[in-house]
């Protein structure tokens, strides 16, 4: 059986023998936790930073009673969130035995975050509801157990030692799940056929898997000299997850086998960089690359990008999207067979049967799940013959992570760009005041502003009110998805190059746009935008070493529904850097393994809820491997 030490708020424990047991755990004890393995104390303050924690604990104690345990921003020393529970398991981990027991068992998720009254699954008994803790006496000894409800007013008390057996149900908000009767069988036979049901999915990955690894692809060159002066005009300084992933980016170009390589990080975290690396490198070796994006202003973006960084070397790059007229299009597509073109940057216009390549080496796929059906379909043909490097800022939970290492090959961008400091993030109500304070301040330091306005029908309107409320010399434009795409290029370059001050926009701008002096967003009808989309367009701002704004405003007299509300309070409390990972909460961990399976789960997932879904496709795929 495997170790693992869980500590919980409230828990009476005492300080030196914890410390003792992160010793007998492997861990090491410092002046300042500055790494995983480490752990230091400071009077009744312990800090520690686990293996598989994603950044350190800081364990606060009242005499021997544990007050509070948060996660911390080991840069700002900012808690990032607080929890329950925690598990901790040792720094050297033997290999668990293969046993599917045993694997089940295994904890994914490290935080136990359940509230009085939160359904939870206990995997050898299912979904109840979870009551709270009570002391119960074992041996003549008082212990702390879990208390959960199932149905029929059965009570099942779960001892603090056997807590990682028990995990949240996440599944879909808004359906209550069935509660089990204890020691009906039923579990055992739901949890049977999804187990089933992921055997399927499991071999699907692993069959594509194995399909690669037969064939043999392009075995790209050793980084150049170029290559070398190529990346020295990287304006910032890599963080160490930017440095791995452009490693195992190199590593599987460099290899016979085609790469497939997914490449999760937050908004802002630098994962173009990377991209921009590995199209260099293809380049070099007279490969072409395609590089998709979802949105004609994301290709503009990129473009311009491109255009800067490779104006000293003999590198060819082209756009194809709308903002093209048909005659610029054909020639282009004329230069692509002919091979003039070295990197081609566009929508999914470029997956158009008209286009073909000279000699394509490498497709980047920028936010796979925003393409349709049909462009996915021609991207899987694609990616049998060439290297793929797929980019996604939707956060891959670490769960599904962890499960999934085995059968796709997946770099994580997880730490935020040196002196990013975190956005002031406010929920107002709609104020001409508030909006005139925002603008006054951005525009006094000589900066741009964005403002979203996801209405096409009274933009205009509202671009009027904006510039009432700006100083006079304010350059005000609007732009929005129907425009003749000529217009819109024109102003998006104009905004790009500041030579407009405010952007009111719908959200055709969430996706990836990054204007280094833009550093106030302001959000309008806030309440009517999805979780994850408040966070990519948080995300535009804040993308260099200036504080940055974000102001989601609410209408003035329209109540707003309690989902709304969850969502703008979540974007409220998780505005700490990397929180995208918290963010991926609820809607975002299961709309993440929808997109990531590339198959709808749902089914599974609600019958046994996200964390033991995963924990059984860790399972199925090791044993399938086996």
């Amino acid at each position: 059986m495997f170790k693992s030490l869980k500590i919980y708020k409230g828990q009476a424990i005492d300080l030196d023998s914890l410390l003792r047991t992160f010793v007998d755990f492997g861990y090491h004890r410092q002046n300042r936790t500055q790494e995983e393995g480490d752990f230091s104390r400071n009077g009744g303050i312990v800090d520690i930073y686990p293996v598989t924690f994603d950044c350190p604990l800081r364990i606060e104690f009242d005499y021997n009673k544990i007050a509070s345990i948060d996660s911390y921003n080991i840069l700002t020393a900012k808690i990032i969130w607080k929890h329950n529970m925690v598990i901790i398991l040792p720094v050297i981990k033997s290999h668990p035995s293969r046993s599917s027991l045993l694997f089940e068992e295994m904890p994914l998720h490290n935080f136990i975050d359940i509230k009085k009254g939160d359904y939870v699954v206990h995997i050898k008994h299912g979904i109840g509801r979870y009551m709270g803790m009570e002391k119960i006496k074992v041996k003549n000894e008082e212990k702390d157990h879990l208390v959960i409800e199932y149905a029929n007013s059965d009570i099942l008390y779960v001892p603090v030692d056997k807590a990682h057996l028990v995990q949240k149900y996440i599944s879909f908000e808004g359906r209550s799940p069935k509660l089990y009767r204890l020691g009906s069988g039923e579990w055992e036979r739901i949890k049977e056929r999804a187990r089933k049901g992921l055997v399927k999915i499991a071999m699907d990955l692993l069959e594509i898997q194995a399909k690669r690894q037969t064939l043999y692809g392009f075995r790209f060159s050793k980084d150049t000299d170029w290559q070398k002066d190529f990346e020295k005009t990287f304006e910032f300084t890599e963080t160490p997850d930017q440095t791995k992933a452009v490693l195992d980016v190199k590593s599987d170009m460099e290899s016979s086998k085609p790469m497939d390589r997914l490449l999760c990080g937050d908004v802002g975290y630098g994962k173009t960089e990377v991209a921009m690396r590995a199209c260099f490198k293809a380049a070099m070796d007279n490969k072409q690359v395609v590089f998709l994006v979802p949105t004609t202003i994301l290709a503009e973006q990129h473009y311009q990008n491109f255009l800067k960084r490779l104006k000293d070397f003999p590198l060819n790059v082209a756009m194809l999207s709308r903002f093209k007229t048909k005659s610029e299009q054909k020639n282009i597509i004329k230069d692509l067979v002919k091979g003039n073109i070295d990197i081609i940057i566009g929508t999914h216009r470029l997956l158009s049967d008209d286009i073909k390549f000279k000699n394509l080496g490498l497709l980047i796929i920028d936010e796979e799940q925003k393409f349709g059906v049909k462009a996915k379909e021609k991207m899987k043909k694609i990616r049998l013959s060439v290297d793929v490097l797929t980019l996604t800022a939707t956060p891959i939970p670490r769960t599904l992570y962890m499960s999934l290492m085995g059968a796709k090959d997946i770099s994580v961008i997880n730490t935020p760009p040196q002196n990013r400091i975190p956005i002031e993030t406010h929920v107002e109500e709609f104020s001409r005041d508030l909006i005139r304070e925002a603008i006054d301040r951005e525009i006094s330091r000589r900066g741009q502003i964005y403002f979203i306005h996801n209405r096409v029908e009274d933009i205009e309107d509202i671009s009027n009110l904006v510039k009432e409320v700006s100083p006079q010399s304010c350059r005000v434009n609007f732009a929005h998805g129907q425009m003749p795409a000529k217009l819109l290029e024109k102003i998006m370059i104009s905004f790009l190059k500041g030579d407009i001050d405010i952007l009111v926009s719908t959200n055709i701008i969430e996706s990836g746009i990054d204007v280094p002096n833009a550093n106030t967003i302001i959000v309008n009808n806030a309440d009517t935008f999805g979780l994850s989309d408040l966070h990519q367009l948080r995300g535009r701002v804040g993308r260099f070493n200036r504080k940055a704004y974000a102001f989601f405003l609410l209408p003035k007299n329209r109540p707003i529904n309690s989902d709304a509300n969850k969502r703008l309070e979540a974007i409220r409390e998780y505005s700490e850097l990397g929180s995208g990972f918290r963010i991926a909460m609820e809607d975002l961990e299961i709309r993440g393994a929808g997109n990531l399976l590339g198959v709808e789960q749902h089914g599974y997932i609600m019958a046994v809820g996200f964390d033991l879904y995963c924990r059984l496709i860790r399972q199925v795929v090791m044993q399938l491997k086996n």
